[in-house]
């Protein structure tokens, strides 16, 4: 049976940060509150540039340059994301064409907070089961346009 390991990983986030006393001026709760219930300290917020897709394809050129391998080396993509740009096509084939990789399996799974973590063990079981080498496995959110601070 063949074995998974991670290798190499890679991240992109927004470059504004918005701090627990910063979001305390917009809801009613404190930095004591947060950092208390989650250890959450402050957090990146996306501008309306910025995509899901964006920050994704970031991240996976920075986790390929890590792992020293080349794109083309990639026979699988999963994405664990809550928040695709579009509805169809999800982020994975966006990442399939904007890395020129048309003919791998592509797929998302829309899982909330756990969907990086169901995506790490169904790419662990292709990898075991000899259907895949290398998959780039990705997790990617931006739900800063959900959030209204006005109502």
């Amino acid at each position: 049976m063949n074995s998974s390991k991670i290798i190499g990983m890679g991240y992109y986030v927004p470059d504004n940060v918005i701090t627990n006393e910063e979001l305390s001026k917009r809801i009613e709760t404190s930095d004591e509150w947060i950092q208390t219930r989650s250890g959450i300290k402050e957090r990146r917020w996306a501008t309306e540039e910025i995509t899901t897709f964006n920050l994704a394809h970031k991240a996976s050129l920075n986790a390929i340059s890590n792992a020293g391998i080349k794109p083309q080396d990639i026979d699988m993509i999963i994405v664990g994301t809550l928040s695709s740009d579009y509805f169809f096509p999800g982020v994975s084939a966006q990442l399939q064409e904007s890395l020129n990789l048309n003919t791998i399996g592509a797929f998302d799974i829309k899982a909330a907070c756990s969907a990086f973590i169901y995506s790490l063990s169904i790419a662990d079981q292709f990898i075991k089961t000899g259907m895949a080498t290398n998959i780039l496995v990705v997790g990617a959110e931006v739900q800063t346009p959900q959030l209204d601070f006005d109502n």
